[in-house]
């Protein structure tokens, strides 16, 4: 097999939602679908997030989710 071909099974990713970020971000369901995307192989970790953007909103939430106060609600000035 070259080198360059995927493995079967190996090397495909496959994707769920985030239940971190389902159950913390009132808005889940406005994300564009791979920021809700976390690796199926792994926990619902901000660094199993598949998008750039799926992960800085999973890092607010766990910042909100410790802090105690909704960080997403702030209004922009």
């Amino acid at each position: 097999m070259e080198r360059l071909h995927l493995r079967p099974l190996q090397d495909i990713r496959t994707g769920r939602d985030c239940e971190f970020c389902r159950q913390s971000d009132p808005e889940f369901e406005k994300r564009t679908p791979l920021d809700r995307l976390v690796r199926s192989e792994r926990n619902d970790t901000a660094t199993a997030h598949m998008s750039e953007n799926g992960y800085v909103k999973h890092r607010l939430l766990e910042m909100d989710v410790r802090v105690g106060f909704p960080l997403f609600n702030i209004p922009s000035s």
